[in-house]
């Protein structure tokens, strides 16, 4: 059975956010994700998405994240929102399972 390509979308930038001087960068976030998702459910029916908030266009995340009504790095699943600041691999874990996604055997 072929399930629907889910879409993990992460906002962030190279600078750190003002309150999240001790967590790990936007970047290494997103890089630590793609492997830590990829161990548990692989990445055939993933695809993975960095969005640097100072060079592209902005949308109503980006807004939210410039009037700190957000943090960075936010991890979006499916356009909804998993995480932020220093997100936590059992809230991704959760959305991704709620879009069908089963951890593999072995």
């Amino acid at each position: 059975m072929s399930k629907e390509n889910v879409t993990v979308t992460v906002y962030g930038a190279d600078q750190r956010c003002a309150s999240c001087v001790n967590a790990p960068g936007s970047k290494e976030t997103y890089e630590w994700l793609q492997a830590a998702i990829g161990r548990k459910y692989g990445n055939e029916e993933i695809t993975y998405r960095y969005i640097d908030i100072f060079n592209t266009e902005e949308d109503e995340y980006i807004e939210k994240i410039m009037e700190d009504e957000l943090f960075y790095p936010l991890v979006l699943v499916e356009g909804e929102i998993a995480g932020e600041g220093d997100p936590r691999l059992k809230s991704v874990y959760q959305h991704l399972e709620k879009h069908g996604l089963t951890a593999q055997e072995g």
